[in-house]
């Protein structure tokens, strides 16, 4: 009697997670898994560190209590968001983006890095499909 109500709370079985955890990336289509990482951030409210630099106190704010507690909020979420990137990083290139300090700089930086190769493989390809010339002394299985 007590699994009739269970399914009668939850019909479908046990509630799926929204954002999971996305794979590892080990240089393997870059732009899904940055798409799925986007989507897990959002779904964990971080995905505005991607693009927003962090607060700066001015001169005379050193005192601000609430601008004091703003920073440093912004800081630790910011710190949140970088770690789950990386912890989505295969271990050689955590090794490598590591060093770099703010969620942004780190997601701008496997950008520049791993769009532009990704391009260059693609237009390698469709080079190499727009070069393709059947030759009648060929057979179309070689």
């Amino acid at each position: 009697m007590a699994s009739t109500s269970t399914n009668l709370i939850n019909p479908s079985g046990p509630t799926p997670m929204h954002g999971e955890k996305p794979e590892k990336f080990n240089w393997n289509d870059f732009k899904r898994w940055q798409q799925k990482m986007f989507f897990y951030l959002t779904t964990l409210n971080l995905a505005r560190f991607l693009t927003e630099d962090a607060p700066k106190l001015e001169e005379g704010q050193e005192t601000d209590k609430e601008k004091i507690v703003a920073t440093d909020a912004w800081k630790h979420f910011d710190f949140l968001c970088r770690n789950y990137i990386l912890n989505g990083l295969d271990n050689t290139l955590y090794t490598v983006y590591s060093a770099l300090d703010t969620t942004k700089a780190l997601w701008e930086g496997l950008d520049k890095k791993y769009k532009t190769e990704d391009a260059g493989l693609k237009k390698f390809i469709v080079g190499r499909f727009l070069d393709f010339k059947m030759l009648d002394s060929k057979s179309v299985v070689s």
